[in-house]
């Protein structure tokens, strides 16, 4: 298993926020995010890619990235919310880093997410059971995450301190 550090979780789970000050604590590591890599190359949201090609096309833009940047040590990977429903995507990431699960509270997330337009699959007319649906849907994989941190009732230090904490123990144990 790699060094990389690979934040997985729900749309508002707290991938890109956690990514970013766990980089702040650990400068030898470079941050890098799926969506925003998929984003720069392909010149255009995400939900532009969803709506001018398909889900389809954006997964397999999104596999494609994570086998570029899985390669290498000393990486923060945040990916994108429904990527380690794919058993390739999973199979690389967990093989090539530490796969941390931001699990948080249904309502936690709809609050966090109830005013963002940018992410399609939550253009529905009722998202917060859009949003419970894909949480059902991608809880058993996630599930499979080396570690799994509720970061529910957690501020942000308490939630990189545990991450702090396991990545520690599993080095010390290798």
């Amino acid at each position: 298993m790699g060094n990389n550090i690979i934040l997985i979780g729900m749309p508002a789970s707290g991938k890109s926020t956690i990514g970013s000050l766990l980089a702040q604590k650990l400068p030898q590591y470079t941050l890098l995010d799926t969506d925003s890599i998929i984003e720069k190359t392909e010149g255009m949201k995400i939900a532009e890619i969803f709506e001018k090609f398909s889900e389809d096309y954006f997964r397999k833009l999104e596999y494609d990235t994570i086998k570029l940047i899985c390669n290498g040590k000393n990486k923060i990977i945040s990916i994108g919310g429904g990527a380690f429903e794919n058993p390739d995507s999973r199979g690389t990431l967990l093989r090539f880093g530490k796969v941390i699960y931001l699990k948080s509270d249904l309502d936690v997330l709809y609050y966090r997410i109830s005013s963002d337009t940018s992410r399609p699959l939550l253009q529905s007319e009722n998202p917060k059971e859009t949003l419970k649906n894909l949480l059902k849907k991608r809880e058993e994989n996630y599930s499979k995450a080396h570690f799994i941190i509720d970061t529910t009732d957690k501020d942000e230090n308490e939630i990189l301190d545990l991450i702090l904490g396991s990545i520690d123990e599993t080095n010390s144990q290798c």
